[in-house]
Formats: structure tokens, C-alpha cells, sequence
């Protein structure tokens, strides 16, 4: 834990709250270090089956600290160019960090989601939104593009044309409409947000651990694999999964029709 990031486990639930309320949640150089950390570490604790993605207060995050961008304004335009470089690179692995690990990753977003937020959100394997909650890919308002792999997972979410639209215009899109887009999975009603995404969270760590992350692994490498590449990896996927202790649970479970219970392994 540290000032600006809250981080806990319980129960197989690995829980990583932003924590500057005061600043939106805006993301500062030592609650970016701490994440990349949690991250990692949290995909190599074969304890941890779900990770699940928070903003303390009233937004989940404001992006990035444009305070602290107004100061680096001042500087000349080849330091500015340097620093931004150096700086963007810094969060890369957090990103692949969260590709790459096989377990669920849940965001829970009240409030505002903008910026690095809004990426970061994309980048999250399922999103949990309450029925208030606002996006915004607002890069364009202080001049720039996208980052956090926001240019990356947006057009594959709601396509080329409309990802141009939601990037280029930088405007709000409340939950509904994000939802109607599929920006997020689920949309709680007033005062069922933590409800909701407990629900979703409960069923992901008791679920099978290894048949998820496989699950998660197949889908994002659609995208990019022809059809007997991906094939390929789903006969390994599917052996590996068969090899578990969970699959011999879910399918004697079946046969005696009762709820299986996964142990994660």
C-alpha cells in the first residue's frame, strides 16, 4: 500500500483502489510505479484469480495530472518532446502486464473515466460502470492524442469510424450510451454499483482459474492471428485446461449435477 494506491487481497480477490480523490484520481508518478508493481506481482500470485480495478472518492481517474502538465509547459519543446517520451514508455509495462497475465482484470467506474483513465479502462478485461459514470477519450482537449493503449483498444471495442469520432471529439458518453456501444459490460442502477460488480467478481475468482485465462489469452489473439494459428492455439489452450484439476471438477460435477468447485488449479 501506499498514499495514492490502496491495494489488498482477500479470498483470491486482488483489489488495487486509486487514491488521490483530492486530484480525481489522477495519476501521478508514484501511484504509476506502484500500479506497474501491483500488477506484476499480482499476475504471478497463483493465490490471485481475479484483479479488480477502483478510484477512491467520487471518479475512478481524471487522467493525467495537467497541474503538473502546466508546469512542464514551460519548458523548451525538444525537453518537453524528451520528457513525454521517457514518460508514456514508463506505463508501457503496466499495459503488457495486464494483457499478457492470465486472470480476469474487473474495472469499477464511478464518476469520471477520462484520459489515462478512460485507456486504462479499455485496457481492463471487463468494466463495471454505475449508471452516472462519464468517458471520455479527452486527449484532443489540451492538443494531443491518445496513450495508455487507448489508440489500440478503442477502434478493436467500437470499430474504426466511431473510435475516430469518440477520439477526435474528446466528448463525454454517459453509460448507457457507453454500454449501447460496448465501451462496458454491465451498468448499475443508483446505489447498486458495488452490488453489481461483486456479483461479476465472485463468479470470476471461484470460477476456473486457468480455463479464464486461457479464455481471455484466445480472444485478444484473434485479432491478430490467421484462422489455423489461432486453431492451433486453441487445441493447446483446450489441453492445457484438460490437464487441470478443474476440468476433472467441472465435468464429474456435471455428471452429478451438482455447481462445481473450482480451487483455481
Amino acid at each position: 500500500m501506499t498514499g495514492q494506491l490502496l491495494i489488498g487481497v482477500d479470498d483470491g480477490v486482488a483489489r488495487i483502489t486509486f487514491n488521490r480523490p483530492e486530484a480525481r484520481n489522477a495519476l501521478s508518478a508514484e501511484m504509476r510505479t506502484a500500479l506497474i508493481d501491483a500488477m506484476i506481482n499480482f499476475g504471478e500470485d497463483e493465490s490471485v484469480r481475479c484483479i479488480v480495478v477502483s478510484g477512491a472518492g467520487d471518479n475512478f481517474m481524471a487522467g493525467g495530472d495537467v497541474k503538473n502538465f502546466a508546469e512542464l509547459a514551460e519548458l523548451p519543446r525538444e525537453e518537453r518532446y524528451n520528457h513525454f517520451v521517457k514518460r508514456i514508455h514508463a506505463s508501457q509495462p503496466l499495459l503488457v502486464a495486464m494483457r499478457e497475465m492470465k486472470k480476469p482484470i474487473v474495472c469499477v467506474v464511478q464518476g469520471a473515466a477520462v484520459g489515462f483513465g478512460f485507456s486504462l479502462a479499455m485496457a481492463c478485461d471487463l468494466v463495471v460502470a454505475a449508471h452516472d459514470a462519464r468517458f471520455a477519450c479527452s486527449y484532443i482537449g489540451i492538443g494531443t492524442c491518445p496513450d495508455g493503449s487507448g489508440s489500440y483498444y478503442l477502434p478493436q471495442l467500437i470499430g474504426v469510424k466511431r473510435a475516430m469520432e469518440v477520439a477526435m471529439l474528446g466528448d463525454f458518453i454517459g453509460a448507457p450510451a457507453a454500454l449501447a456501444m460496448g465501451l462496458v459490460n454491465r451498468v448499475a442502477e443508483e446505489g447498486q454499483l458495488d452490488a453489481v460488480a461483486e456479483k461479476m467478481i465472485q463468479r470470476l475468482a471461484s470460477g476456473p482459474t486457468l480455463g479464464i485465462g486461457n479464455t481471455k489469452r484466445l480472444i485478444y489473439a484473434a485479432a491478430d492471428n490467421a484462422l489455423p494459428a489461432q486453431l492451433a492455439m486453441e487445441a493447446q489452450s483446450f489441453a492445457e485446461c484438460a490437464a487441470s484439476d478443474d476440468w476433472v471438477e467441472g465435468v464429474t460435477a456435471f455428471t452429478q449435477k451438482r455447481k462445481p468447485q473450482f480451487r483455481g488449479c
